[in-house]
């Protein structure tokens, strides 16, 4: 495969194409998607109240706080405007401050009153927080997110409060809307994704064989406090194929005993068939040794962390993104060594995974400059899809450079799938090019390599009706 000056560009079915298999001929057609939009709405008030200190405001505090000794209550409201279409999904986000984890996170329910004022509530005018449950929290760890389902409480655009209490002495303390970064969140999507499609151009060819290779998984998986990563390997029971681990594999730390505990009784059991990339939870354990002493050779060089193999048709190649730790500059070992080995394969498809995205509107992480050498080295050969992790929720791209320029014709598509098993979280500011986004669902992302195109699948956990997929030509 040469560079891509030197290689025959055919046109790109495009995203999402929808094919029609008719008597020995693909309809290809042109996709007209509409994509459930998601919106992040920040708190425009947050503070709590406390029973010892009745007439004290602390609505500029930089934390509020669930407790019951002594008594405090926490008070939040959200503005939600510019909606179009009805509310599908409705997730508070609120993150644990650096010494406030908890062996209780509180009772979260949904408030009548909005007409309180941040800088006026206290504990002797404090609105009533009686309405209808919406989530409880359990034991909560310092300088981490949690997310409560309040689809029921947030219904359209309009004013919503949300009240916090606890009946455990061990107080929960969270960050407010004065921390900036990790102000209270509201994520809210809006309308059902639909494709309609309408005929263009018709090519007769062969019907793809079957029995192609599918290269199957995600990353952001086992952590023993989820119920998540067990969800997705039922999954994986189901489909064959070669299982990509993209990273940050069991949590927290990446240790003997997370492998153990954690990974082993659940993607463990697919062991023999998964070729792993590192992400940065593996690095918690000194050289990632707890994660190279589990998949064994597997996993490539310890010393590296990449390598490559080749699925029928495609060449794969896993990358390691801790760039801090194995370089992915432009002339890095890494990155020489990925141009030599694109270079050297005679396959004329190529998917490449690695643990930190290019690109992702995910809040928890944005998106990453240091790997762009990576991308840039796929591009030049032509690769047609990148699959990454580290924000726990599922995003797909439009095809693109390495610059974030859309690239119908010659980019890559680059999906985030960080849903497979540990906390589930949302997304923040949504980059260009983004098509479809969830962070409601785990799963698994199915890819069949074809000889000459893949197929891409959002396969949901059990009891989740979330989907995603198309087919795309290789270049």
């Amino acid at each position: 495969m040469g560079l891509r000056s030197s290689r025959l560009i055919r046109p790109s079915i495009g995203a999402a194409a929808v094919v029609a298999t008719v008597a020995g001929s693909i309809a290809v057609m042109s996709p007209q998607i509409a994509v459930a939009a998601t919106n992040t709405f920040t708190a425009v008030a947050d503070t709590y109240v406390q029973d010892t200190t009745g007439t004290t405001n602390y609505g500029t505090s930089t934390q509020f706080v669930v407790d019951n000794s002594p008594v405090r209550r926490t008070l939040l409201k959200f503005s939600v405007s510019g909606l179009t279409s009805a509310v599908t999904s409705a997730k508070l986000r609120i993150h644990v401050n650096s010494g406030g984890g908890s062996g209780s996170g509180g009772t979260w329910r949904a408030m009548v009153d909005t007409t309180w004022s941040e800088t006026g509530v206290t504990w002797n005018n404090q609105p009533a927080i009686g309405g209808a449950t919406l989530g409880t929290l359990g034991a909560v760890s310092a300088s981490t997110w949690y997310e409560i389902d309040v689809t029921s409480h947030v219904t359209g655009n309009g004013t919503f409060s949300i009240g916090g209490t606890s009946t455990s002495t061990d107080g929960a303390y969270w960050d407010t809307r004065e921390t900036g970064a990790n102000a209270p969140q509201l994520v809210v999507t809006s309308g059902t994704p639909t494709t309609t499609t309408t005929p263009t151009t018709t090519t007769t060819t062969t019907p793809p064989p079957s029995g192609d290779p599918v290269l199957v998984g995600a990353g952001d998986i086992a952590n023993c406090g989820t119920v998540g990563d067990a969800a997705t390997a039922n999954l994986l029971d189901g489909i064959t194929g070669t299982v990509m681990a993209i990273g940050d594999t069991a949590y927290p730390d990446g240790t003997a005993s997370d492998y153990t505990n954690c990974y082993g009784p659940t993607w463990g059991r697919h062991k023999s068939r998964t070729k792993p990339a590192t992400g940065n939870h593996e690095y918690h354990t000194s050289g990632a040794s707890g994660y190279f002493n589990y998949f064994g050779a597997s996993a490539g060089d310890p010393a590296k962390g990449y390598y490559s193999f080749d699925l029928g048709n495609w060449h794969v190649v896993a990358l390691n993104s801790n760039c801090s730790i194995v370089s992915c500059s432009a002339g890095s070992a890494q990155e020489q060594w990925l141009r030599n080995d694109l270079a050297a394969t005679s396959k004329p498809c190529t998917a490449a995974y690695w643990h930190h995205p290019r690109y992702t509107s995910g809040a928890s992480h944005g998106p990453n400059t240091a790997v762009k050498p990576l991308y840039q080295a796929l591009y030049d050969h032509n690769a047609e899809v990148i699959v990454t992790g580290h924000n726990h929720n599922y995003e797909r791209f439009a095809p693109m450079d390495a610059n974030g320029v859309l690239n119908n014709t010659s980019g890559i598509r680059q999906f985030v799938a960080g849903m497979g098993g540990t906390g589930l979280g949302g997304f923040g500011t949504v980059q260009p090019n983004s098509q479809v986004r969830n962070s409601s669902t785990w799963g698994v992302l199915k890819l069949t390599l074809h000889a000459n195109s893949y197929d891409w699948a959002f396969v949901p956990e059990a009891g989740k009706t979330f989907t995603d997929s198309g087919t795309t030509a290789c270049h």
